[in-house]
C-alpha cells in the first residue's frame, strides 16, 4: 500500500521540542521514496553516521561563575551582521515536502532573523525567494557547463539582492545513493529546478568503447580550479566555496582570493568514507589562519553542536536536512519553530558554559 503523507500541521504540538523530534516525525509527512532520498547518505552511509558520531564525541568544559548578563549571539562576518551563527544551507527542491517550498522556508528565516542560502536547484524562482528574505541572503551556485548560462544565474542572483555566491565544489557527480535507488526515488511531477529551465542542452558526446562514462563522459563537463579563477573575475559578489575537507584545498582557495570556505562533506551524500566536517575544521583553521571566514555544515542538530563548532574555529554553521523535516511537518511555522529551538539551545549552552558572546567561545571550552 502506497504511503500517503499527512498534510502539514497548522500549529506546533507540545511534544515537538527538539530538532531531532522534527526528524522523527517527518516520516509521517513525506512520501516514502522522497523521505529515503532526503534522509539517506552515500553508499554504506559510513560518513553519514560519522558526521553525527564525531560531534557526539566532543565534550564541553564549562567555566562557571561567568557574568553573562551582557550576552549575545550577534556577530559580523564578511561585512554583514547576523543575529546568530545558525544559517540554512542550500538544499534542493523544497517543494518535495511542502507546496510553498522555499517561499515558506524564506518566510521563516525572516521571522527568526536567519540567513538563508538558496540553492541553484530550488523549486521556486530565486527572485521570488529573495523577496521573502529580510536578512542576509546568499545564493548557491552549481557551475554550469555553459559559462554564459552560469553568468546569467550569477547576474540574476546579484540583481535579486543576494550578497554572497556560494559555489558547491564537492558534488560534480551524484554520489552512490543506494537508499534512494532502493526506494525508487524520482522527482514527482510538478517539482523541478525552475531556475535552470533555460539552460542550454548539454553537447552530445560519443564515447569510444575504451572510454569511461564517468571520466571521459560526465567528468568532462564539471568545473575545475580554472573555472573558480574565472568566476572570481566575473562577479562583484564575494565567492565562498562549499564542500572543502582538505586543508590544502582550503589554503588554495584563500590564496586565489576566495572570500571564505564552508567545511562540508555534503551531508554524507556524495563520496562515502570521508572524514566528518567537524574533524577537519580545526586542521583547516590551523592552515588558513584565525581571520579567514570558515563555516561548517554537517549533522548540526543541537545548540551544543553549534557551540562545539564555534569552539573549534567555525564562524557560523549551516543546517541542511532539518529545514526540510520542519517544513514538511508544519510549513513556515515549523521551520521558524525549529530555528527558535536551536537558537535558544545555543544561548543556554553559552550561558552554562561561561561564554556569553560568540567571540568568547574558544577551544578552552572543550574537554
Amino acid at each position: 500500500m502506497k504511503h500517503i503523507p499527512q498534510a502539514a500541521l497548522s500549529e506546533i504540538p507540545s511534544h515537538l521540542v527538539s530538532v531531532s523530534d522534527y526528524a522523527k516525525h517527518a516520516k509521517s509527512f513525506i512520501a516514502a521514496d522522497i523521505y529515503e532520498y532526503i534522509v539517506g547518505g552515500g553508499a554504506d552511509e559510513v560518513t553519514l553516521r560519522r558526521n553525527r558520531d564525531a560531534l557526539d564525541n566532543i565534550l564541553i568544559m564549562p567555566q562557571v561563575l561567568t557574568d553573562c548578563t551582557q550576552g549575545s549571539t550577534s556577530f559580523t562576518l564578511m561585512g554583514e551582521t547576523f543575529r546568530h551563527p545558525i544559517m540554512l544551507a542550500p538544499v534542493a527542491f523544497h517543494q518535495l515536502v511542502h507546496p510553498a517550498g522555499e517561499i515558506a522556508t524564506a518566510q521563516a528565516c525572516s521571522v527568526l532573523e536567519t540567513a538563508m542560502t538558496v540553492s541553484t536547484l530550488a523549486s521556486q524562482p530565486l527572485e521570488a525567494i529573495a523577496q521573502e528574505l529580510t536578512g542576509p541572503k546568499w545564493f548557491q551556485l552549481y557551475v554550469q557547463q555553459s559559462r554564459e548560462f552560469t553568468l546569467q544565474l550569477v547576474e540574476r542572483a546579484q540583481a535579486a539582492g543576494f550578497t554572497k555566491l556560494v559555489v558547491t565544489v564537492d558534488a560534480p557527480l551524484h554520489g552512490i545513493r543506494n537508499r534512494a535507488q532502493r526506494a525508487g526515488f524520482e522527482l514527482p511531477e510538478g517539482v523541478e529546478a525552475v531556475n535552470l529551465r533555460d539552460r542550454p542542452p548539454l553537447p552530445s558526446r560519443v564515447l569510444e568503447p575504451s572510454q569511461s562514462i564517468v571520466f571521459q563522459g560526465m567528468m568532462s563537463e564539471v568545473p575545475t580550479w580554472d573555472d573558480i579563477a574565472w568566476l572570481l573575475t566575473q562577479t562583484k559578489m564575494p565567492v565562498i566555496l562549499k564542500g572543502i575537507l582538505s586543508p590544502a584545498d582550503a589554503l588554495q582557495a584563500k590564496q586565489m582570493g576566495v572570500a571564505g570556505v564552508i567545511v562540508s562533506n555534503h551531508g554524507g551524500r556524495t563520496l562515502d568514507c570521508v572524514p566528518s566536517a567537524i574533524e577537519m575544521l580545526p586542521r583547516i583553521r590551523g592552515v588558513v589562519g584565525r581571520e579567514y571566514p570558515l563555516l561548517l555544515d554537517g549533522a548540526i542538530e543541537r545548540g551544543t553542536d553549534v557551540f562545539k563548532a564555534m569552539a573549534l574555529g567555525a564562524n557560523a554553521v549551516m543546517l541542511g536536512r532539518p529545514q526540510l523535516y520542519a517544513l514538511s511537518v508544519a510549513g513556515a511555522l515549523g521551520v521558524a519553530h525549529m530555528l527558535r529551538i536551536i537558537r535558544e539551545e545555543l544561548e543556554v549552552t553559552m550561558a552554562l558554559a561561561g561564554a556569553p558572546t560568540i567571540d568568547s567561545i574558544s577551544a578552552e571550552h572543550l574537554a
